[in-house]
């Protein structure tokens, strides 16, 4: 049997972005926990905007098989005006239901200043929106700049939640409830 995989789509396109660093982070607790893993990284895609009138890019095209293709995604982006970024935005517009329907999926934002649950928040309703498994735990690093040196968090509690999303992109990347089941019926009843 084939190894499962975790990717994480990073939505930064700065050279020296916090969201990059962060997502390593999770990628090398995944792999330690067994799996294969590879960072999607938007500044590596020759992404135009989306537009649907449009044939869609090869990059878009292998990027969004790539999504498809993974037991477990992580997505990351900086908050930008309490949101994520553009580049986020365009790579998930390429996506649907296709790409996420019934795959876990985390989450994880980083701030300059001390705000990111608006941004966390729009990235779980658009996962939702198409029918993801959003874990529970997900991380948000608030003034991010004070968090890192080279690339290595200078705060233990931090990079352990942070790893603690890799682990369990790994941990629940099968995760397949049936909440409409029958069973899910019998489980409240039993309540």
């Amino acid at each position: 049997m084939e190894s499962p995989t975790v990717v994480a789509v990073c939505g930064s396109r700065r050279d020296g972005s916090y969201t990059r660093a962060a997502l390593r982070h999770v990628l090398d607790a995944a792999e330690e926990a067994g799996v294969r893993t590879e960072l999607l990284d938007v500044r590596e895609y020759d992404l135009p905007v989306f537009d649907p009138d449009e044939e869609e890019p090869p990059e878009a095209v292998e990027l969004k098989r790539k999504i498809r293709e993974a037991d477990s995604v992580v997505l990351g982006s900086p908050v930008y005006h309490g949101s994520y970024s553009s580049a986020f935005r365009n790579v998930h517009d390429y996506c649907s239901f296709d790409e996420y329907e019934d795959t876990t999926v985390g989450l994880l934002a980083t701030a300059g200043g001390g705000s990111y649950a608006s941004t966390l928040d729009h990235m779980r309703i658009t996962v939702r929106g198409v029918h993801g498994w959003v874990l529970p735990h997900q991380v948000g690093i608030r003034n991010a700049y004070e968090k890192f040196e080279d690339g290595r968090f200078v705060d233990d509690d931090l990079e352990e939640r942070t790893r603690k999303l890799g682990r369990q992109a790994v941990q629940y990347a099968d995760i397949n409830p049936d909440v409409t089941g029958t069973g899910a019926d019998e489980a409240a009843a039993d309540d």
